[in-house]
């Protein structure tokens, strides 16, 4: 290699390749729920999964550290991987009112970020943007943030976590019966 050819750093090229793979297991799950295949969505998550989507609320600056409901407070979502699979199967019925037919939807994700990586696990940052449309007239858009934990499972990844965060502190929706 010559001396004007730029050199690239073990590092920074091991955190590029895992930046491509991060990126690549979400746009693959935002496709898999477009398409409507839960049982594949489900497979992405590990057994002891926590995802969790607290309410929001309008707070002043000072009390901003209450802007969010605990996990241990109402929320939209607290589910187990166990409650995402009951979920799922009822869907899968076709008897599910909220579905029926069935929504079409777009998952847009951005602003996808490795915050920490141990080896085994990452914290994993990222922006989403939801629409779905409804019958002849419905149209729901949700727009947020969300942080996971994946853990790393052969040459991929499971989600061991999903905090949900959205922008809106109103649902103006006729339900929340989509995945995020």
């Amino acid at each position: 290699m010559g001396t004007d050819e730029p050199r690239i750093e073990a590092s920074r090229l091991a955190a590029a390749v895992r930046q491509y793979e991060v990126e690549r297991f979400y746009f693959d799950e935002a496709a898999i729920l477009d398409e409507h295949r839960y049982e594949d969505w489900l497979r992405l998550f590990s057994d002891d999964t926590h995802y969790f989507m607290p309410l929001r609320r309008t707070v002043s600056q000072r009390d901003k550290h209450r802007e969010f409901t605990a996990t241990d407070e109402v929320a939209y979502f607290n589910d187990t991987k166990h409650l995402l699979e009951m979920r799922v199967a009822k869907l899968l019925t076709g008897r599910s009112w909220s579905e029926d037919p069935p929504s079409r939807t777009r998952h847009l994700i951005t602003n996808i970020r490795v915050l920490s990586d141990d080896g085994s696990e990452m914290e994993v940052a990222s922006n989403f943007h939801l629409y779905r449309t409804r019958l002849k007239s419905e149209e729901d858009s949700w727009i947020g943030s969300r942080r996971d934990l994946l853990r790393r499972s052969g040459d991929s990844f499971l989600i061991a976590r999903r905090h949900i965060f959205l922008e809106q502190t109103v649902i103006l929706s006729r339900n929340l019966s989509n995945f995020f």
